[in-house]
């Protein structure tokens, strides 16, 4: 599991999705005072109450890793390697791992949440999606996998064409494991690839070589799966731009329907936090950084792929549906260890540790544990969490939907703060059609105070990708704007 953000240009934004996905955990939310009168005034069914409706997706955090790499915070277990596991490509793990109690146990827990989770909705909807993330949850057996997917079916309904995604690791599965989990409806697969070339592997301490890369692209390939995605890191300790564009090379030579590109991200208490300082030899500064960010959206996007989120790009029809849901703002359910919910209005984490973890499950079954909001959520929360994920993605921030919710003078102000990035074309303005709106046109917009400029500008999204690249900066000005 990776962050989904770009460091250090989007640092002080990090959420970890990957996609995380514990997504809204590490939020840096803006702490303001009062909500504008204008918000409560214009307050919508729309944007507004859409965290009141029931979840359709489901975040399961599977935490088990061969080890620990050496740039993860993540809240994982373990379970350790043999030195044959890493030289041999066809060893997928250890054999008898799958009655490893301490996997198993934690299953069971992990159902006995799903059971005790209980919601009172109107309407109950089947689940649309389903991710499991990690850690490593390929290193989960199948049998273990389909009681987690029966539970969910069980307790909340799971739609027959429902996205069912798994984080994979090259050697941690094979061409059976992979077809076992097919057919429990597993139907989409997020390969942990990080990079071609084996030095950048072991630097990392990543358990798997770039032998085991290709060995897991076949398996893929072979197994008739659909919809794969592979994860590709920038950087790392002592990786030129050449290897980064051969990394990109060989990715797309592979023909995923999806790519996920995250920035190296230094965090305190990692081995790499202990090593190395952001910005200095052997990592790159911010400038080599925003040059690898570049050359991965001007490579993929040549090679057909749509750059549909800050750190995402698909193919036509392949964007991922779950992490669709984080940034739309729905609300969505998560299961495990230090997995992050957002039902009712509330984002809750749940403990990062397996004690706690097991004392919350036990409070949750006694009820006794608040993780779900009431539906009553502070308008100015709503806002600056639309304005964040509307600029991570390739649609933006649309206008008429904004405004309507939270005022018409709140859309003015926000184009104004922005005007000068607008004439720098680090954002673009688009109208109904989403054809481009020149500055001159948005410059007038902005100064005629008799003009709702929703009404002519339906759109503002950040150019792909230097106006990405500023994403810091601009999303703080709506923040400030917003709820000053």
């Amino acid at each position: 599991m990776l962050k989904t953000t770009i460091s250090p240009i989007f640092s002080s934004f990090t959420c970890k999705p990957k996609t995380s996905r514990l997504i809204f955990q590490a939020f840096s939310k803006v702490v303001l005072q009062d909500t504008p009168p204008s918000a409560r005034r214009n307050a919508s069914t729309n944007l507004t109450t859409l965290h009141q409706g029931p979840p359709t997706s489901a975040y399961v955090h599977l935490p088990f890793c061969r080890k620990r790499c050496h740039y993860c915070d993540f809240p994982i277990l373990a379970l350790g390697t043999s030195s044959s596991s890493l030289t041999s490509p066809s060893n997928v793990y250890e054999e008898g791992k799958e009655d490893d109690p301490r996997i198993t146990n934690y299953v069971n827990l992990l159902v006995r949440e799903i059971k005790a989770t209980r919601m009172d909705f109107d309407t109950n909807p089947n689940l649309e999606t389903v991710f499991f993330g990690g850690g490593t949850p390929s290193l989960v057996p199948p049998k273990l996998v389909s009681l987690i997917l029966e539970t969910l079916s069980l307790n909340f309904g799971l739609s027959p064409d429902a996205e069912i995604s798994m984080e994979m690791d090259p050697g941690t599965f094979d061409g059976q494991k992979l077809k076992e989990l097919m057919k429990l409806g597993v139907n989409r697969v997020s390969l942990g690839v990080q990079a071609f070339q084996d030095e950048l592997l072991k630097a990392c301490g990543r358990a798997h070589g770039v032998s085991q890369v290709y060995e897991a692209i076949e398996f893929v390939k072979e197994c008739g799966v659909e919809n794969w995605s592979m994860d590709l890191i920038s950087s790392l300790p002592h990786q030129t731009l050449e290897m980064w564009e051969e990394s990109l090379r060989l990715a797309i030579e592979s023909q995923p329907n999806h790519v996920s590109v995250y920035d190296l991200q230094v965090e305190q208490g990692t081995k790499f936090g202990n090593l190395y300082t952001p910005g200095q030899s052997p990592l790159p500064s911010e400038t080599q950084s925003a040059e690898f960010y570049k050359t991965a959206s001007s490579m993929l996007r040549g090679a057909g792929y749509e750059h549909y989120e800050v750190s995402s790009y698909s193919k036509d029809g392949f964007k991922c549906k779950h992490n669709l849901i984080y940034w739309k703002n729905k609300p969505f359910y998560a299961f495990g260890l230090g997995s992050a919910s957002y039902v009712g209005g509330l984002r809750f984490s749940r403990p990062r540790r397996l004690k706690e973890y097991t004392n919350y499950v036990a409070d949750l079954e006694n009820g006794a544990a608040n993780w779900c909001g009431n539906g009553d959520v502070d308008l100015k929360d709503v806002a600056t969490d639309i304005v964040m994920l509307s600029f991570r993605t390739s649609k933006g921030l649309e206008l008429k939907e904004f405004g309507e919710a939270f005022g018409s003078e709140v859309v003015k102000s926000i184009c104004k703060v922005y005007e000068p990035y607008v004439e720098s074309g680090h954002i673009v303005c688009l109208d109904d059609m989403r054809s481009e709106v020149m500055s001159d046109e948005f410059k007038t917009l902005v100064a005629n105070d008799e003009v709702k400029i929703e009404d002519h500008v339906r759109y503002l999204k950040l150019k792909d990708p230097d106006g990405f690249l500023l994403s810091n900066e601009l999303i703080s000005l709506a923040f400030g704007v917003v709820a000053p």
